[in-house]
């Protein structure tokens, strides 16, 4: 039976990985004396960060899963492998959530994938949430053998395997160990599948960044098709020094203080949004100081 430890949390906020600013000006600057292609991330910090994440109250940390970097894309993630980078994290953190926006479920071995999400599940005292995804970047599939037009298909399969509790499918006496299977499936977007079916077999939705109206017609889907199972987004934040800075709106996110980002997540919640992640890299501020600014004025309110 699958362990939902974010759902059991009510609405919380978390971070997304890599815990960088290297898209603020500041940040490409030094990107570009360190000569990082664009989207590489400065990584010199992340045990620190995640583990001030942590220690702050964040509930929980997301890593992508972006196997091939790709100037076209340009965003690297967090660089590292999502499986080897989380097993890593368990064991340098305590409490947050581990979670994984998302796995592309027709890029490896579906066995493979459930044997590594059942080992962070165990290392990390069932802190991980698996995201899983069809993949969007049609660059990466000849590298992996794949059929980018099969990806539909091929991540319903996956799923079936990662969800399968007995191992049916395997012989007599065979098991995928550390035999486990104490992790909730969220699935990005709709992976090439209908609505009723991502809300029948699917733990919970990451859905793509937006403001609160977008979300509220996107909470209104999946709640007929899913319930009361857990929504999570992202904000790209640029949280600015004056408290009470106006919400100006960017791609993916916005630009405000720290009452302007009370405001977003209270319309969020109000609107039926369970998880918001914090997303750094666009902050001009140093991130260790608007991580502890957010701890101090903002996890209080929504953190019971």
């Amino acid at each position: 039976m699958n362990i939902d430890k974010l759902k059991k949390l009510g609405f919380s906020v978390g971070v997304e990985l890599p815990l960088d600013t290297d898209w603020s000006k500041e940040g490409q600057s030094q990107r570009l004396k360190d000569n990082r292609p664009f989207g590489v991330p400065d990584i010199s910090k992340h045990k620190e960060r995640i583990m001030l994440a942590d220690n702050l109250g964040f509930s929980a940390a997301w890593v992508r899963d972006v196997p091939l970097y790709d100037p076209n894309f340009g965003d690297a993630a967090q660089v590292f492998e999502a499986f080897s980078y989380l097993g890593y994290l368990s064991g340098v953190t305590k409490n947050i959530l581990l979670g994984t926006a998302a796995i592309v479920l027709p890029l490896r071995q579906p066995w493979l994938i459930k044997k590594s999400a059942n080992t962070i599940a165990s290392l990390s005292n069932d802190r991980l949430i698996l995201g899983v995804a069809s993949g969007d970047r049609p660059s990466e599939y000849p590298l992996f053998g794949v059929d980018y037009d099969a990806r539909g298909e091929l991540f319903r399969k996956a799923v079936e395997i990662l969800k399968s509790e007995s191992d049916e499918l395997l012989q007599e006496g065979q098991k995928i160990l550390p035999d486990v299977n104490k992790f909730p499936i969220y699935v990005a977007g709709l992976a090439q599948q209908n609505p009723q079916w991502v809300g029948e077999n699917l733990d919970g939705w990451l859905s793509y960044p937006g403001t609160p109206e977008d979300h509220k017609n996107r909470v209104s889907l999946w709640r007929q098709v899913a319930g009361d199972k857990p929504y999570v987004s992202f904000i790209h934040l640029d949280l600015v020094p004056e408290a009470d800075a106006p919400i100006t709106r960017h791609r993916f996110g916005i630009k405000t203080g720290i009452n302007g980002l009370i405001k977003e997540l209270n319309e969020m919640k109000s609107v039926g949004v369970d998880h918001i992640s914090l997303h750094f890299r666009k902050n001009e501020a140093p991130i260790e100081e608007s991580m502890r600014s957010i701890a101090e004025h903002v996890l209080p309110i929504f953190h019971n």
